[in-house]
């Protein structure tokens, strides 16, 4: 992965969608777009469909846990649904965060904190899949918060990245650190926090936690 700080991401090349018979993997696709550097980098991202759950509080708390619960629930429900209906198969991405009300900013308390949980999933993904994946679900018995999933689209543009490793809670180091950055480029904070996460909280240690940390730019 290529760590320089440049002032000027490199050009882009078009991604290619496989054909029908492979298995789309969009972190391979997008490869660029989740670059864990070790410095922060800028990078171009386009805009991206994503199966979306909102909330608000404390990440890991009773009401994140529900909502992470109930996105995997629809993610893996739809993808199943059409590999065993021989339709284009693809890989659940990995979990990321939007929290819409941090940015560069400190940080207000984590009750306060107001959040999407989103898995990036391909964009011939329809609504009417997930209207199928709940029903599914509810005939189960296992609907949860699933009704509260959707699709949305998007577009960050212009960020900043990099790769945060340890706990949640010492983010605020790397943020800093993301933010002078973005103040020595002529550039500012103009969207949420976004997190990507590389690590599962249940299996690896905290120091040795991998999260990439993004914030769109824009301008000053």
């Amino acid at each position: 992965m290529k760590t320089n700080n440049q002032s000027r991401p490199a050009a882009k090349k078009r991604a290619t969608v496989p054909a029908a018979a492979d298995k789309l993997d969009l972190g391979k696709l997008f490869r660029a777009e989740y670059a864990a550097p070790r410095k922060p980098v800028l990078l171009d991202t386009v805009p991206s469909r994503y199966l979306a759950i909102a909330g608000q509080g404390a990440p890991g708390g009773e009401v994140f846990q529900a909502r992470t619960g109930a996105l995997y629930a629809i993610a893996y429900t739809v993808k199943m649904t059409r590999k065993f209906g021989g339709v284009q198969d693809y890989t659940i991405s990995n979990l990321e965060g939007l929290y819409l009300n941090l940015g560069c900013d400190p940080m207000p308390p984590k009750e306060e904190w107001r959040w999407q949980l989103l898995i990036r999933t391909p964009e011939f993904v329809t609504a009417e899949e997930l209207a199928r994946a709940l029903a599914a679900l509810r005939k189960r018995g296992k609907e949860g918060d699933a009704a509260m999933v959707h699709l949305e689209t998007i577009a960050e543009g212009r960020c900043v990245q990099m790769l945060h490793v340890g706990p949640y809670e010492k983010e605020g180091d790397t943020v800093a650190a993301m933010a002078q950055f973005v103040a020595g480029q002529g550039l500012r904070c103009a969207g949420p926090h976004h997190e990507i996460y590389l690590s599962d909280p249940r299996r690896v240690a905290p120091g040795k936690l991998k999260t990439i940390l993004r914030l769109p730019v824009v301008p000053v």
